[in-house]
């Protein structure tokens, strides 16, 4: 059995050509895939309205992972 044969079933299913890059290994090589898009900018996302924001605030406050103060001052911050 030719060693090129034999050396498919330790690269898988590509065949070995003694360390050298098969054609369509050297197409691939040549030519990279295109990039993706970048996602859009985080503007785009929707924004929550004030009165949204002060429920979650006092959701945070209510479950004890907010202090008063911590409460207070972001809601200040929510209020301008």
């Amino acid at each position: 059995m030719p060693r090129q044969i034999r050396m498919v079933g330790m690269t898988g299913g590509v065949p070995y050509y003694g360390g050298r890059f098969t054609p369509a290994q050297a197409y691939a090589a040549a030519h990279p895939p295109p990039r993706p898009p970048d996602p859009p900018p985080a503007a785009n996302a929707p924004v929550a309205s004030p009165g949204d924001q002060i429920e979650a605030l006092r959701h945070l406050l209510e479950t004890g992972v907010l202090t008063q103060e911590e409460f207070d001052e972001l809601l200040a911050r929510v209020e301008r």
